[in-house]
């Protein structure tokens, strides 16, 4: 099932959330960039900055904390194929492009209702 992160109803991009972890609440998968991503993408790169390497340790605290701080204040939105809503205590994308391809999605869900249809 298609996902669309949006950003105050602007596209940031797509995933299907391939892989799951329910006992995590947690659903990743390749992400497919928006006409919106530019708009978020220089606080995603912070992450890479502060972790350089993908599944790493953070090397740089100061952007780590600069990155959440700042993702947090985003208000990113994952909604599904219908356009509904689905509750995400946090929404993260997973951007290594320059250094590996990596483009991913990375999502915990704590909308009980999306686990039952999942």
């Amino acid at each position: 099932m298609r996902h669309t992160v949006t950003l105050h109803g602007v596209t940031v991009g797509h995933s299907e959330l391939e892989r799951v972890d329910q006992s995590l609440g947690r659903a990743w998968g390749v992400f497919r960039p928006g006409l919106g991503y530019e708009l978020v993408q220089p606080i995603f790169k912070l992450f890479t900055l502060a972790v350089p390497t993908p599944g790493g340790e953070p090397l740089n605290q100061d952007a780590l904390d600069r990155y959440y701080a700042a993702r947090d204040r985003l208000g990113l939105e994952l909604v599904d194929s219908t356009g509904t809503r689905i509750a995400a205590t946090a929404i993260h994308i997973v951007d290594y492009s320059e250094r590996t391809g990596t483009l991913e999605l990375d999502v915990l869900i704590a909308d009980e209702r999306y686990w039952k249809t999942r």
